[in-house]
């Protein structure tokens, strides 16, 4: 980094880094306006962050308009520049047709080059992509190494199917210590589905982490299960 990019008063951190800094500051308090204008100011001096972020932006309607296209435009221009999360982003939108046409080729193209610039989350969908025969053969060996991966790295869905891959294989006691490790990183759409997943299993250890996981969402009647 040169000292062009720095930016004035704070040492190591780039001009870029304090903008997007600063509209992820603003996201988090609701101002999705104020959060876009920081944004665009950093998305014209190039930095594929923020060019993501504008399309973050434009696909969930914070501070704009909801626009798929324009978020799938967004994410292309990023990706083309090697952000993971553009192409991330970009990937789901072809995996769900929403802004592009429908296409688990390319959707598949695009985890796989993101899972490679370190997206834990990319590797758990490439792992469902080999799980389901999506743009590939079913391959339930290759759908337990990536959901591994994606599980020893971080990623809450990747731990909950890498746990129901080894409860599926019979390792009961190691699917329990995955299903906690998805409870300490997850969020509540996740708790939310694992909840559902969770609670039909006859197994009441499972249910109480259902349970749990229900608890966590602020799902009613979210107890401990007898």
């Amino acid at each position: 980094m040169t000292e062009g990019t720095r930016a004035s008063g704070s040492p190591g951190l780039g001009i870029a880094d304090t903008l997007l800094a600063l509209g992820q500051s603003c996201l988090d308090r609701g101002e999705g306006d104020r959060a876009v204008a920081w944004f665009r100011s950093a998305a014209r001096g190039g930095d594929a962050r923020a060019i993501t972020m504008l399309g973050r932006c434009h696909e969930r309607g914070w501070g704009v308009p909801a626009d798929p296209c324009r978020a799938a435009a967004h994410y292309r221009k990023a990706a083309d520049l090697g952000d993971g999360w553009a192409m991330f982003n970009l990937a789901d939108l072809h995996c769900r047709g929403i802004g592009v046409p429908a296409d688990d080729e390319v959707a598949y193209r695009l985890y796989a080059a993101s899972a490679s610039k370190g997206n834990a989350k990319a590797l758990n969908m490439l792992g469902l992509f080999h799980e389901s025969g999506r743009a590939v053969p079913a391959d339930g060996n290759s759908a337990r190494a990536l959901f591994r991966a994606a599980a020893e790295s971080g990623d809450c869905w990747g731990r909950f199917n890498h746990a129901r891959m080894l409860l599926q294989d019979g390792s009961e006691e190691e699917a329990l210590i995955w299903f906690r490790r998805a409870l300490d990183s997850g969020f509540p759409d996740f708790y939310r589905g694992m909840a559902a997943a969770l609670a039909p299993h006859p197994n009441p250890r499972i249910r109480a982490l259902a349970a749990q996981a229900g608890a966590l969402a602020g799902l009613r009647g979210a107890g401990t299960p007898e």
